[in-house]
C-alpha cells in the first residue's frame, strides 16, 4: 500500500505540475497554501486537519453544503449503473428526467433543453442558437449582439466576446468577434434593498434603447446576467431594469439571452433571477448550482419558436450543429434531480429569506467602515468594495493586492474567501446556517479591520 502523502509533498507536487486559473503562478509559488482533502456542509477541511468556511461556495457552486448524504447516494446509485453514454444516437433516462423537470422550474415559455458542461459552453450554446435562427429566418445579417459595461460571461471565444472586463479580455481581443456595449445600470449611491427604479437605471434604459433603434437590423440578440453582474464586481441592478430590457427587445426584435450561470438555482432568493420581474428570456444559459456543485454540467433553455426553426429537411442543414462529449452525463443529471428534490423537501427557498435579510444587516453595518466605499447585495450574494478613500471612493492601487490580502487574513480567521480585485465576495452555499453566516461576516469584518487599518 502507497502511504499518504504529507501536506509537504502535495504542497511542493502542486507547485510542481499544477496550473492554477486566474492565479498569478509566481506569487502562488511564494505560498504556503491549504490542501484540501475533505468537506462537509459548509466547511472544507485540509491536510492538516484545519477546516475552513466556504465563503465562495466552491466557485459559486454548492448548494445543500459538501458531501450532502442524499447527493452521495444519488451519485453511487447512477455509478452502479452506468456512468456515460453519448446523447449522439442515443437517450438517456437521467438526462430526460432532468429536461423535464428544468422545463417545469424555469419561466414558462422556455421547453427546450441543449446539455453541455459548464457555464461558459452554456453561453456559447446560446450565442450560436441566435444567431442559426435568425439565419434560419433568411437574416443571416443579424449577427451582432449586445452586452453589458462590466459583463462577464465565462472564457471560451465566444462568451469572451460578449464580456467587457478589460483586465480579462484585452489580451485576447484580436480573437473576439465585435459587439455593441450597453451600460450597466450601476450606482454606488443607490441605496442597499432599494426596491424602486434608479435613474441610473433609467438612462441605461434609454441609452441601451438608442443602440437598439441605430443597430436593431444587424441584432441576433442581448446577453446579460439577470439582476446581478456576478464577476464583474458582485453588480446589483436596479428594480425595473431587467423587466425594461425585456419590453426593448420586444419592442427592437431582438432575443433576449440571459446568463443565470451564477444566479440560477436560489442565489437571488428565487429559483432564477428572472423570477422577480416576470421575465421570460428567449434562451436561458444555466450552470454551477445546476448540479449542487458536485461534477461539471449546464444547460441552455430555449422557447419552442426557437427550436421549430431548426426543424427540416436533413439537406436543409438545418441541424444545430454543436455539442459535447459528455453532454447529458448521466451521473451529473442525477445529482441535479436530487439537488432539485433537495429545494422542495429542505424548503430551501423559503429557508434563505431570513438568511438574506441576517445578510443585509451586516453589510449595512459594514457600510459605515471607512474603508468601504460600497456594498451591494442580492439574494445570498454580496459585494464589499474596499477604498482608499471613501468620500471619492479612489480605489486603492492593484499593485497593493488588498483584496486578496483580506482574503488571505480571513483565512487565519477560518474563511475561505476569494476577492474580485478590490471587491470581497460573500457567496455562501445556500445551506448555511444562521451561525455560520455570523461567523463568515464577523471574520471578513476582522480581515477588512487589519488589512485596511
Amino acid at each position: 500500500m502507497p502511504s499518504t502523502p504529507t501536506t509537504q509533498q502535495l504542497q511542493s507536487w502542486d507547485k510542481q505540475y499544477v496550473w492554477h486559473p486566474f492565479t498569478q503562478m509566481r506569487d502562488w509559488l511564494a505560498e504556503d497554501t491549504p490542501v484540501i482533502v475533505a468537506g462537509q456542509g459548509c466547511w472544507l477541511y485540509d491536510s492538516d486537519g484545519m477546516r475552513y468556511l466556504d465563503g465562495v461556495a466552491s466557485m459559486w457552486t454548492n448548494v445543500h453544503g459538501h458531501s450532502h448524504p442524499a447527493l452521495n447516494r444519488a451519485l453511487a446509485d447512477q455509478a452502479a449503473k452506468i456512468e456515460h453514454a453519448t446523447l449522439l444516437g442515443l437517450s438517456g433516462e437521467q438526462s430526460i428526467l432532468l429536461a423535464k423537470r428544468l422545463v417545469e422550474i424555469a419561466p414558462q415559455g422556455l421547453t427546450r433543453v441543449f446539455y453541455s458542461d459548464n457555464g461558459s459552453t452554456a453561453v456559447e450554446v446560446g450565442l450560436k442558437m441566435a444567431y442559426q435562427y435568425h439565419c434560419h429566418q433568411g437574416q443571416p445579417h443579424r449577427n451582432r449582439f449586445i452586452r453589458l459595461q462590466h459583463a462577464y460571461h465565462g472564457d471560451t471565444i465566444g462568451s469572451m466576446s460578449v464580456g467587457g472586463i478589460p483586465i480579462y479580455h484585452t489580451t485576447f481581443s484580436p480573437l473576439l468577434f465585435a459587439t455593441i456595449e450597453a451600460p450597466a445600470p450601476y450606482c454606488y449611491r443607490c441605496p442597499l434593498g432599494q426596491s424602486e427604479p434608479s435613474a441610473c437605471g433609467m438612462a441605461c434604459l434609454t441609452e441601451l434603447e438608442r443602440l437598439m433603434a441605430e443597430h436593431c437590423g444587424q441584432l441576433a440578440g442581448m446577453v446579460m446576467e439577470p439582476l446581478l453582474q456576478g464577476a464583474g464586481g458582485m453588480i446589483a441592478h436596479p428594480a425595473g431594469y431587467l423587466k425594461g430590457v425585456r419590453e426593448l427587445c420586444d419592442r427592437y426584435d431582438v432575443l433576449l439571452i440571459t446568463d443565470e450561470v451564477a444566479t440560477g438555482f436560489g442565489r437571488t432568493g428565487r429559483m432564477f433571477a428572472c423570477e422577480h420581474e416576470g421575465v421570460i428570456p428567449d434562451i436561458m444559459a444555466i450552470s454551477k448550482g445546476l448540479c449542487a456543485g458536485y461534477l461539471p454540467l449546464a444547460a441552455t433553455l430555449a422557447t419552442e419558436a426557437i427550436y421549430a426553426a431548426f426543424l427540416g429537411n436533413y439537406a436543409e442543414l438545418k441541424t444545430f450543429f454543436h455539442g459535447h462529449t459528455f453532454t447529458g452525463n448521466p451521473l451529473a443529471c442525477a445529482v441535479a434531480l436530487k439537488s432539485l428534490e433537495l429545494f422542495e423537501d429542505d424548503h430551501l427557498l423559503e429557508a434563505l429569506q431570513p438568511k438574506i435579510t441576517q445578510l443585509r444587516d451586516w453589510l449595512t453595518q459594514l457600510a459605515e467602515h471607512p474603508q468601504v466605499g460600497n456594498v451591494r447585495q442580492c439574494g445570498l450574494a454580496a459585494g464589499i468594495e474596499l477604498v482608499q478613500d471613501k468620500p471619492t471612493r479612489q480605489p486603492y492601487p492593484w499593485e497593493q493586492k488588498r483584496g486578496i490580502r483580506a482574503c488571505l487574513t480571513a483565512r487565519k480567521h477560518g474563511i475561505f474567501s476569494r476577492p474580485l480585485g478590490n471587491t470581497l465576495v460573500i457567496f455562501p452555499p445556500l445551506a448555511i446556517k444562521p451561525e455560520e453566516l455570523d461567523f463568515l461576516m464577523l471574520g471578513m469584518q476582522r480581515a477588512i479591520d487589519e488589512v485596511t487599518g
